[in-house]
């Protein structure tokens, strides 16, 4: 049996051909990868992001004298961003509860907690104008690999949640 029989005929020709399409398409799919990963990290960062809010937001209604703990409502932010990779150690261990204004977020402190009491007379003021606690969560995550146009490399992370205070 000759060699040129299972090659379609054309011989020396045509081998090597797979080689060429799979250096040709490695960095596409390289890309692909690596912006699919990205993004999955950055909607994870999103979603605990939003629940870090929303667990701040809880504490801060669950009374009027909680309104104002901004102590209190860094601590339940940090305790549902523990997962993050830039979230760990001493500083953000639950006893430490070590959160700036969202003002000063940045790569060291990447974690930030804002917590304000709203009423009818306050600018601006809460969703019906009763009195109401608004909790702001900002994170800054790890640096992944930027694709240029598309993902910059690290994203910051805002959000907002206003809970009316439990009136006891």
């Amino acid at each position: 049996m000759r060699a040129d029989r299972h090659t379609g005929g054309g011989g020396r020709a045509r081998r090597g051909h797979a080689v060429v399409e799979v250096a040709l398409l490695a960095p596409w799919i390289f890309f692909l990868f690596v912006g699919a990963f990205d993004m999955g990290f950055y909607a994870y960062s999103l979603i605990s992001t939003e629940n870090a809010a929303r667990a701040a937001a809880l504490y801060t209604s669950d009374s009027p004298a909680a309104t104002t703990d901004q102590a209190g409502a860094c601590c339940f932010a940090l305790k549902e961003l523990e997962g993050m990779g830039n979230v760990r150690g001493p500083a953000f261990s639950a006893t430490a509860c070590a959160c700036v204004d969202i003002a000063a977020v940045d790569d060291a402190n990447p974690v930030g907690v804002r917590v304000e009491e709203l009423d009818s007379t306050t600018a601006p003021p809460s969703m019906d104008g009763q009195l109401a606690s608004r909790v702001t969560v900002r994170y800054r995550t790890i640096r992944m690999v930027p694709i240029p146009g598309v993902l910059s490399g690290q994203e910051t992370m805002t959000r907002a949640v206003e809970m009316r205070v439990r009136q006891w």
